[in-house]
């Protein structure tokens, strides 16, 4: 009787707080495994829940970005981004929080929204300390003049890092002239003079304004428990009371545009640029759609129309494009790379001559364009970690579902939907790009805004969504219980774990290692462009049929080698693996390495270096290597400097790849390993029928790279012109992941230049000093027991007026690190937040797929990470600062290189 009375005590409770939270929280709608609930306070929650994820991603999406600020105010909702990391009076120190949590953070700023994200370890304590976060963050920032005055220094040294880039500046230079009136031509990171001289009381209010429950979605993706997230949700956000003024939205419409309109920058650089903008209809536009797929067809590599008369003909050297997905009436922008040695002038003729001549689009033209399009959008909805933070700029447009319809619209678009789209928007009074061009008679396209966009989506139903697969145990034992390795035919060593995830998705990465020391001598760049060929063509396929296929499968290729090593990925779904793995198989065994494609890399790698020769960060990078080299010239381990590199690429000839390629690839020692969704049988089959037998004619033996001690320098590179400096730093580490300090070294090296802004260096030069915006340092472990060939990497970036400050800091952070050791909470945190990082990556099956190939090339198991893990829990902070007092060296004895306009 006791026993049936508590059940059903039990069962009224759980009735009760069903019906409390129902009542304050109202389900709106479903779509595809996507649901929105809406709280009382305005508050728009989405929960997505996939039990193939170990990890759990919080992303909160506030409607405002730079469109929305006014004179005086540009840049404010990206320094406000920024201000929120600084604290609340329940979080006094976020980023602290956001390390000792082992999550991987970020905040980003768009014209149409602002939004901050965490992904980590699917606990439920995790996930209600940061609900509890964005929740207190929401409304009680400090947002204090203290911070800002540390932080707009940092947001200035960003800004100014984007003024290094001559594609960047010319593109915000086109856009802002392309828009007269409307706050899209803007950039978001803001105006210098705005960035400095904001008052506080300014920030305040905008912040107050805009960050409240009512204009604010919360979206929570990967493992968890749906009736329990709305629980705390309700209790975290449901108390958040929205001020009683409405957010009144922007109204500014950009006008028609007259004519034609021309910019040129003039800047230090060696790469010339040309560029153009269209402007286009809004996200919910059925029309950005059909542009989308007109931008596809004119840009992509390699079937893009454009791309086939600027790059296969060698008049330029790369391009690249992108078409926002905005609220308001956006743009199509084109961004043409040109070397030195090429004609400007005539890339800009055969563009205008191209746009203004459009052929209509075939039905050919249209089905590639879609199956790109498509594929590139199932592969993110298969992805529940990165749809929570791609749906904010759906929810920055207008609505989350806008992503679903947008897909719906590509592909039902036909031909003549496209062409009518291509012709009336594509014409060239509608163009920024050139001069003013007079006419009597001129053609505008007036563009509305959008209107009945609720109408629109609510609805909307989807397709059939894609489940939420297993909920997969990422315990060191259950790995390795799941895993299934050996030899397939005595050659591959293999490692498969078969389980159920969301979409059913499968990775898998094909290595063969060949060669040795002897063997590989004298190389230079023919290793690098053998691999970077073998998907540009096979002796039965075009490098467009490739593409072609690729979309078809919706699956994506990846081809890099390093000396004689030749690692191969796939991302597929269990449908469309088999037909992948036999696309890769060709292209493997049958590249056909054509001249014509040959001489487009050669171009496209020339052409990066000219671009980066100027650039502080590429050149102290460089440097650092230089200084540090000490093999022979036409070692495999040779450090090139920039001349080698372009006379090695310069070198290299289409016979070089036929010879290397006959030489040295085969299986030699070779890798597979495969996770997700897969049939493993089929896959050993097809893995014996096709590659047993293909051998290289050179063994393998691995190139060895003992420990050499750092040489201690400190010098500067003088970049002209340059807004922007950067320092790096190595430090030689004699030391094995198997050695007993390893687990030591890595709680160091967090707590002197990891975590999320919060680290030593991170605390010293960008929130104390405010003289950095990107600041740190990480440690790379060798996995050879013999070599012990470890580093330390320290880096800065900012304003080179502010080079002795940099300095100073990392010599004093250093010398107090050496000398003062750690404190009990920074150890604390950093052990706790090493160890719930690594159980996200071993969730992340990209990162657990290198964790196992690793495993199997040094021949060891998941022990190996367990013991780790061990060893990490049993530290001590004494250990640590042994550790500490016996491998870091004080700023003297490091490798410096500081790269900027120091003059």
């Amino acid at each position: 009787m006791k026993k049936n009375f508590l059940q059903q005590f039990l069962l009224l409770l759980l009735v009760a707080s069903t019906v409390a939270v129902n009542a304050q929280m109202k389900k709106v709608a479903t779509v595809e495994g996507i649901t929105e609930y809406q709280l009382d306070n305005g508050l728009k929650v989405l929960l997505f829940p996939d039990n193939s994820s170990q990890t759990v991603t919080v992303n909160i999406t506030y409607l405002v970005g730079s469109r929305h600020e006014g004179y005086g105010e540009k840049g404010m909702a990206h320094l406000l981004e920024h201000m929120v990391f600084k604290g609340t009076p329940n979080h006094p120190d976020i980023p602290k929080e956001l390390s000792s949590h082992g999550a991987r953070p970020n905040g980003t700023t768009w014209y149409d929204r602002t939004n901050y994200f965490e992904t980590f370890n699917a606990t439920e304590e995790n996930l209600d300390w940061a609900l509890d976060l964005e929740a207190d963050r929401m409304m009680n920032s400090y947002i204090a003049k203290k911070d800002l005055e540390s932080e707009f220094s940092v947001v200035r040294n960003e800004f100014e890092s984007g003024e290094n880039n001559p594609s960047r500046v010319l593109m915000q230079k086109v856009i802002n002239a392309a828009f007269e009136w409307h706050n899209y031509g803007s950039s978001t990171i803001g105006n210098r003079s705005d960035i400095e001289r904001v008052p506080i009381e300014n920030l305040q209010a905008f912040y107050k304004k805009f960050y409240r429950p009512d204009n604010a979605v919360l979206m929570i993706t990967g493992k968890f428990d749906e009736a329990e997230v709305l629980k705390k949700v309700q209790d975290k956000f449901g108390k958040l009371k929205a001020p009683a003024i409405p957010i009144r939205d922007s109204y500014t419409e950009e006008p028609e545009q007259d004519g034609e309109r021309y910019v040129k920058v003039s800047r230090v650089g060696d790469l010339q640029i040309v560029s153009m903008m269209y402007h286009t209809p809004a996200g919910a536009d059925e029309d950005h759609a059909a542009m989308a797929l007109v931008e596809n067809v004119l840009t992509d590599t390699p079937s893009g129309r454009l791309y086939k008369k600027l790059i296969e003909t060698q008049k330029a050297s790369s391009l690249w494009s992108f078409i926002p997905f905005t609220k308001e009436p956006g743009f199509f922008y084109l961004n043409v790379d040109v070397p030195s040695d090429k004609s400007a002038d005539e890339v800009e003729k055969i563009i205008r001559e191209t746009m203004d001549g459009l052929e209509p689009i075939t039905q050919e033209e249209l089905d590639r364009a879609k199956a790109n399009i498509l594929k590139d959008i199932d592969e993110v909805n298969r992805n529940s970690g990165y749809l929570g933070t791609y749906m904010s700029e759906f929810i920055g447009a207008g609505d989350w579902r806008l992503s679903f319809i947008f897909r719906d619209r590509v592909e039902a678009m036909t031909l003549d939907q496209v062409n009518a789209a291509m012709k009336k928007y594509l014409i060239p009074t509608n163009r920024t790009m050139g001069r003013f061009v007079p006419t009597k008679d001129p053609v505008r396209v007036a563009i509305p805004h959008p209107t009945g966009v609720e109408e629109l989506v609510v609805a909307y139903e989807g397709k059939e969504d894609k489940g939420t697969g297993e909920a997969f145990d990422v315990s060191f034992d259950n790995i390795q219980n799941r895993l299934d390795s050996g030899k397939l035919f005595d050659k591959i060593e293999y490692g498969f774990i078969e389980k159920d995830n969301r979409g059913k998705t499968v990775i898998l990465s094909f290595n063969m290692r060949n060669g040795d020391v002897n063997s590989l001598m004298n190389q230079g760049m023919v290793p690098s462009f053998t691999a970077s060929m073998l998907d540009k063509g096979t002796t039965s396929k075009t490098r467009q049929e490739i593409e072609d296929e690729l979309s078809k499968l919706k699956s994506s290729l990846s081809f890099y080698a390093r000396d004689g090593n030749i690692y191969t990925s796939i991302e597929s779904t269990e449908e469309n693996l088999m037909g992948t793995l036999e696309l890769l198989t060709e292209i493997i065994k049958n590249p056909s390495f054509k001249e014509e494609e040959l001489t487009k890399l050669k171009t496209q790698r020339l052409a990066n270096i000219e671009r980066n020769r100027t650039e502080p960060g590429y050149l102290a990078s460089k440097r650092v290597s230089e200084i540090n080299n000490h093999y022979p010239k036409g070692h495999p381990l040779y450090s090139m400097s920039t001349e080698e590199e372009i006379a090695a690429i310069n070198a290299v000839t289409r016979q070089d790849l036929v010879d290397f390629y006959n030489k040295f690839y085969g299986l030699g020692r070779s890798t597979l390993v495969v996770i997700g969704n897969f049939d493993s049988d089929a896959l050993k089959s097809f893995m014996e029928e096709n590659f047993k037998g293909f051998e290289s004619e050179v063994s393998y033996a691995e190139i060895k790279d003992p420990f050499v001690m750092n040489k201690a320098v400190n010098e500067n590179i003088i970049t002209p012109d340059k807004k922007n400096a950067v320092t790096y730093g190595l430090l030689g580490v004699e030391m094995s992941q198997y050695d007993e300090d390893y687990p030591a070294m890595i709680v160091a090296s967090s707590i002197l230049g990891g975590g999320f802004l919060n680290s030593r260096f991170a605390d010293r030069l960008r929130q104390k000093d405010g003289v950095s915006y990107g600041v740190g340092a990480n440690f790379s472990g060798d996995g050879d027991k013999e070599d012990k060939n470890s580093s330390i990497f320290l880096y800065a970036i900012y304003n080179p007026d502010n080079l002795e400050k940099v300095q100073l800091g990392f010599k004093e952070e250093l010398d107090r690190f050496i000398a003062d050791g750690i404190t009990d909470e920074e150890f604390t945190n950093a052990v706790n937040g090493w160890i719930q990082g690594q159980t996200v990556s071993r969730a992340k099956d990209n990162e657990l797929s290198s964790l196992v190939n690793n495993n199997i090339y040094y021949e060891r198991t998941m022990d190996f990470q367990k013991n780790l893990e061990t060893k990490m829990k049993s530290l001590t902070k004494e250990d640590v600062e042994k550790a500490i007092k016996k491998y870091i060296k004080p700023f003297s004895e490091w490798t410096i290189v500081n790269g900027g306009d120091f003059k």
